[in-house]
C-alpha cells in the first residue's frame, strides 16, 4: 500500500495518471509486471490497462442505467470472459464488499459508501496486478471513510495486490506500507 501526497495542485493525479496509463509520460518508463506501458500500440495498452491494471477514482463513474452486478461485469465482459463467469465473480467480489443484497439496485438506489465499493469490485474483477485509487474517500463521511480504508488493507492482504493511492487523508497516509510526497511536481 503506498500513498501519494501533497498540497492540491503539487502533481499526484497528473502522476497516477501516468503510472495508470492513462496520460504520457514527457520521458521514461512506467513498467508494470514487466511490461513498459508507453512501448505497446494503443490497442495493446487498453488490453493491458483493462486486465492488469484496476482504477477506482473520488467520483465513481458508475453507469446510472447498470445495476450493481452489471457495473461491475463491464470490465470482465470487455476482456472477452463469458457471461456468467462474469456475474459469478461480479457477485462474488459485490458478496465479500458487503454488496450480496445489493446487486440488482441501480447506483442512484446506493449509498456513496455502497457506491464506491461497487466501484473498488468492478476495479478487481479482473484480478489486476495493481490498483490506483485517486481520493477514493474524499466524499464519504468519517465512519464510512475509515470502514473504506480498512477495505483496501483487507484487499491488499486478500488478493495480493498492489495498492497506489492518491489521498488527502493524513491517517490513510499513515496507515500505509509507504508514503510518496509531492511538492511542485517533484518526489521528495
Amino acid at each position: 500500500m503506498v500513498s501519494i501526497v501533497g498540497a492540491s495542485g503539487a502533481g499526484k493525479s497528473t502522476l497516477l495518471q501516468i503510472l495508470g496509463s492513462l496520460s504520457r509520460p514527457d520521458a521514461g518508463t512506467v513498467k508494470i509486471d514487466g511490461t513498459d506501458l508507453f512501448s505497446l500500440s494503443d490497442k495493446a495498452l487498453a488490453a493491458f490497462r483493462n486486465r492488469k491494471i484496476g482504477f477506482v477514482f473520488q467520483f465513481h463513474h458508475l453507469l446510472p442505467e447498470f445495476t450493481a452486478v452489471e457495473n461491475v461485469m463491464i470490465p470482465a465482459l470487455i476482456a472477452k470472459t463469458p457471461r456468467a463467469e462474469a456475474k459469478q465473480h461480479a457477485e462474488e467480489l459485490l458478496t465479500l464488499l458487503g454488496l450480496g443484497e445489493r446487486f440488482s439496485h441501480k447506483p442512484s438506489e446506493l449509498s456513496g459508501g455502497e457506491q464506491q465499493r461497487v466501484a473498488i469490485a468492478r476495479a478487481l474483477v479482473n484480478q489486476p496486478k495493481v490498483l490506483f485509487a485517486d481520493e477514493p474517500s474524499g466524499n464519504l463521511d468519517s465512519k464510512t471513510k475509515g470502514e473504506l480504508h480498512r477495505l483496501f488493507f483487507e484487499l491488499r492482504d486478500r488478493f495480493g495486490i498492489t495498492i497506489v493511492i492518491v489521498t488527502h487523508d493524513k491517517e490513510l497516509a499513515a496507515m500505509s506500507d509507504r508514503v510518496v510526497e509531492i511538492r511542485d511536481g517533484q518526489i521528495l
